[in-house]
């Protein structure tokens, strides 16, 4: 398979980084490896291991759709006949079939330029966030709008639309596969496994810090593309509940306060204050019997009403911080200043950042991918 190549990106991924070359390096294919600026060893550990270490210059700004970019402009002149290029962050780890699976598919299908399979988290019970993000990459399959991080695309068509927008802080895999759509390539979804991936989200803090990361993502995509983009319905739900739904009770509180202080039918629109408070009620009603209605829609793909009930509170809670975002992302525009970014996650410890597992030593066999 000598026409697949590697590019990986991280950043102080630790013990993560070497689960993810491990998985890559030592096989028939070249492999770079783009480091931002770690301070753990982690590229003289990617140069131990065989990959090809990328020093990202950080002090122009930064981005993982620069940091892609560079790996794969290193990536074609080493090996200039290659057809495909398997991209993979720090933090996940290649399933041992999904390349030859990848390079089939896009063999026997001309018309795809990215294809993409399962991403699976290798943590799932080191907490809710971590159980929910895995239920985040169980996507439909088949024809998809975009990928994450993780794909295997074509050469050609990369290079032809010039690979990532740079300037993308958060959002580029959709931002490169709405130019690809455009050109009249399909972005497609297949079952099988591709990758583990360690989110390492053991706090309320992170997930928050990565909802805004994705409402900035999503705000500076949808500004690109106008109505015909992605992420334009998401943008205006977040909106929706964050400000509508905020100010509608805010607003109706304070009725419900000036009702409360105001002698009776003393001013012309006493009546309507006089419902002020069972309005005001109905309003705050509204979110948890949303939340209650994501839950049960969530229930048939996930395990327990525990896990489904976390999901739609935190798909609604999520939309404070997706709004959060879009400000900053709006502010930052007229501002004229770069995009920034947002990071969420803790640099990876000896272990991996989490708690060791049995997934983790050794004991994961060939079923756990299934």
């Amino acid at each position: 398979m000598t026409d697949v190549g590697v590019v990986a990106i991280g950043r102080n991924e630790g013990e993560r980084l070497r689960r993810c070359l491990a998985s890559v390096t030592g096989r028939d294919w070249p492999v770079i490896y783009v480091d931002s600026k770690s301070t753990d060893g982690s590229a003289a550990l990617a140069r131990s291991m065989g990959a090809e270490v990328v020093d990202l210059d950080m002090s122009l700004p930064f981005s993982a759709a620069r940091a892609r970019n560079e790996g794969f402009a290193r990536l074609v002149r080493v090996a200039p006949d290659l057809k495909y290029v398997q991209f993979v962050d720090g933090d996940c780890e290649i399933i041992d079939a999904w390349i030859e699976t990848a390079r089939r598919e896009l063999d026997s299908r001309p018309d795809v330029a990215v294809v993409c399979g399962r991403r699976r988290e290798r943590f799932p019970d080191a907490s809710i966030y971590n159980r929910l993000a895995d239920l985040e990459w169980d996507t439909p399959i088949g024809e998809a709008e975009s990928c994450g991080g993780d794909a295997m695309m074509r050469i050609d068509a990369f290079a032809a639309v010039k690979g990532f927008d740079p300037s993308v802080a958060a959002g580029e895999e959709p931002e490169l596969c709405q130019r690809l759509r455009e050109k009249g390539w399909k972005v497609l979804r297949i079952d099988p496994e591709m990758t583990l991936h360690d989110s390492a989200i053991l706090s309320f803090g992170q997930w928050w810090k990565r909802a805004v990361r994705s409402g900035y993502g999503a705000a500076d995509v949808a500004t690109r593309f106008g109505h015909r983009g992605l992420f334009v319905k998401q943008m205006r739900s977040a909106q929706v509940w964050a400000a509508g739904w905020t100010s509608c009770v805010v607003g109706m509180f304070l009725l419900s306060v000036i009702n409360f202080v105001t002698p009776p039918f003393r001013m012309p629109w006493a009546f309507a204050l006089k419902w002020a408070s069972f309005y005001t009620a109905i309003v705050v009603a509204i979110l948890p019997l949303q939340m209650l209605r994501v839950a049960i829609r969530a229930r048939r793909r996930l395990p327990d009403w525990r896990t489904a009930l976390a999901y739609g509170f935190l798909t609604m809670i999520g939309k404070w911080a997706n709004w959060i975002g879009q400000v900053q992302y709006g502010r930052d525009r007229r501002a004229g200043r770069n995009t920034r970014l947002i990071e969420y996650k803790a640099p990876a410890t000896a272990g991996g950042g989490l708690t060791p597992s049995p997934l983790d030593t050794g004991e994961r066999g060939q079923e756990s991918h299934a």
